[in-house]
């Protein structure tokens, strides 16, 4: 592709992963987060809890400053605290539905346009009724996040079988529960992440032709399927790690379906976000810079 990709889309980042001392709401925020904004290569980033109030004013301050759009994932919040928006037990499900709205306030606080969560543990057998029960909670969010402002909810679909073992799940029922969703809440949407494919065995066109309708946000990423491998599973490895599955060949794979289904075209500049997490060791600004160095290479051969 000859034109720039930032006119086809807005390249975003995932802090919390990409910076893994923050994910709790502690640590470097406010000069990780600066670090961010002062590149001009992101329009957007996607941002977690801060726990500090203080510390949350000066990131938001950081945040309307640099002009970036501004996504807040609430996944690090159910994932560390052990919450489950499918769960059977009603007290269990509502204390995860709670701690949702607290974030939906967090997001507001920070400016974020679009909040994003991930379902609970997959239950098995009982499967078609945990998704109901989660169609219940993300319904009961939405309404809750309409009501304080123009916050779009968005559901990350995760692998079934491998790593976070979730819900949602395969992109089928992904597209079950968002329309269901979808009746209540129109703006409702689903996040697609390409690191996750691998694990949940489906390509990028069997993924996107599925979810292209109810697709609102989308990740780019790496991850490594052979067990062992100090990046097994959902780790979001660099790209081009030894043994990882996604690299620039797979990059270029992704880019062409987003465009066949419409994500990706003229006129039209969504967002398509970073997540990556260097391993221990690792400099977080040399893995920032290697994905950045991949989308450009992938974008040249699109």
């Amino acid at each position: 592709m000859r034109e720039s990709l930032h006119s086809y889309m807005k390249v975003g980042i995932v802090h919390f992963m990409a910076y893994p001392q923050t994910p709790t709401g502690e640590g470097p925020i406010v000069e990780t987060v600066r670090r961010i904004a002062e590149d001009d290569f992101f329009s957007a980033i996607e941002i977690t809890t801060v726990k500090d109030p203080k510390v949350r004013e000066h990131v938001a301050r950081i945040l309307e400053e640099s002009h970036l759009v501004v996504g807040y994932g609430a996944q690090p919040i159910l994932l560390t605290r052990k919450l489950n928006l499918n769960a059977f037990e009603q007290v269990e499900r509502a204390n995860a539905v709670q701690a949702v709205k607290e974030a939906v306030d967090e997001a507001y606080a920070l400016g974020a346009e679009a909040l994003a969560v991930l379902s609970g543990p997959d239950p098995g057998e009982r499967r078609g009724e945990a998704m109901q029960l989660l169609v219940q909670s993300l319904t009961e969010i939405c309404t809750y996040a309409r009501s304080k402002g123009n916050i779009k909810v968005i559901l990350e679909t995760f692998d079934q079988k491998v790593d976070k073992r979730c819900l949602i799940g395969p992109h089928t029922d992904a597209v079950q529960v968002a329309a269901a969703v979808r009746k209540v809440d129109p703006g409702f949407g689903l996040m697609l992440d390409l690191s996750h494919l691998p694990l949940q065995g489906e390509t990028p066109r069997e993924a996107l032709q599925v979810a292209k309708d109810h697709l609102a946000h989308i990740h780019i990423g790496n991850c490594v399927k052979k067990e062992g491998h100090p990046a097994y599973g959902d780790q979001h490895p660099r790209f081009g790690i030894e043994g990882g599955e996604n690299d620039v060949p797979q990059v270029v794979e992704f880019l062409r379906e987003l465009f066949h289904i419409g994500y990706l075209g003229e006129g039209r500049r969504p967002i398509v976000a970073f997540e990556v997490k260097p391993l221990p060791g690792e400099s977080s600004e040399m893995v920032i810079a290697g994905a950045k160095r991949t989308l450009v290479e992938a974008w040249s051969q699109v």
